[in-house]
């Protein structure tokens, strides 16, 4: 009788995890630096010409600095990640018995013993790719799928903190004054919700505080630059 192999379920969101990651950071980064340049500048009470100018000169300095960073830390994590994986491999070939002791007091801790923790143990030490995704998981704690590919995470940094930043600046081109302020921090306001609350249903916690704590703490902070900026007017330390 032909032995039937029980299909794999992959978790969909454990494998979207990273590009989840990128987009709620490049997009929130985005957004709140554009609409606290544009604050910044539109406080000091200048045309919206500038306010654009210098919103994307900001907008695009800062989606490529964040693609940078983010390539440059998920390639570091990998690195080590890896480093980690060549080392267990290594114990696996060369400290057979150590690394065999290991498995079972993982799953004695489990509550496994007797012939059922013997069973499991010589089940995953027969396989050394089970062996070794074991240790990895249940000892390390390690998984570096979910880190995500350096590149691709670069890539969707940069579109993100791009869409993000593009949103606040979008008014200034039909207004001038404060009025196309208030409907960036519109704008700012309702997307960072609604991003907020996506994050927080795909790691099943509260929409509600998930949306406010982005929408709150991001657009909140970015509006600091109103104030520098009419401060630097009022004083005349920047001419207008």
């Amino acid at each position: 009788m032909k032995e039937v192999s029980e299909p794999r379920h992959m978790e969909p969101h454990m494998s979207e995890s990273s590009g989840v990651r990128d987009f709620v950071f490049g997009f929130g980064d985005g957004i709140n630096t554009s609409l606290g340049i544009a604050a910044g500048v539109g406080g000091a009470d200048v045309s919206s010409n500038i306010i654009i100018l210098a919103a994307l000169v900001g907008m695009f300095t800062g989606a490529k600095a964040m693609a940078v960073q983010n390539y440059l830390a998920v390639k570091a994590q990998r690195e080590l990640l890896k480093s980690e994986i060549a080392r267990e491999e290594w114990e696996i070939e060369n400290k057979p018995e150590i690394e065999r002791q290991e498995i079972e007091e993982i799953y004695k801790a489990k509550g496994f013993e007797g012939k059922d923790l013997e069973m499991i143990v010589n089940k995953i030490t027969s396989d050394k790719k089970v062996w070794l995704d074991t240790m990895l998981t249940e000892e390390l704690k390690l998984n570096v799928d979910v880190l995500g590919n350096p590149l691709k995470s670069a890539l969707r940094m940069f579109g993100a903190f791009l869409i993000g930043g593009i949103l606040p600046i979008i008014p200034f081109f039909f207004a001038q004054g404060y009025i196309p302020l208030m409907i960036a921090i519109g704008i700012s306001l309702s997307t960072s919700f609604a991003v907020g609350a996506v994050k927080s249903r795909l790691a099943q916690t509260n929409i509600i505080k998930g949306g406010l704590e982005m929408a709150g703490l991001g657009t909140g902070i970015a509006l600091i630059g109103f104030g520098i900026g009419s401060e630097l007017a009022n004083l005349g330390i920047i001419d207008v």
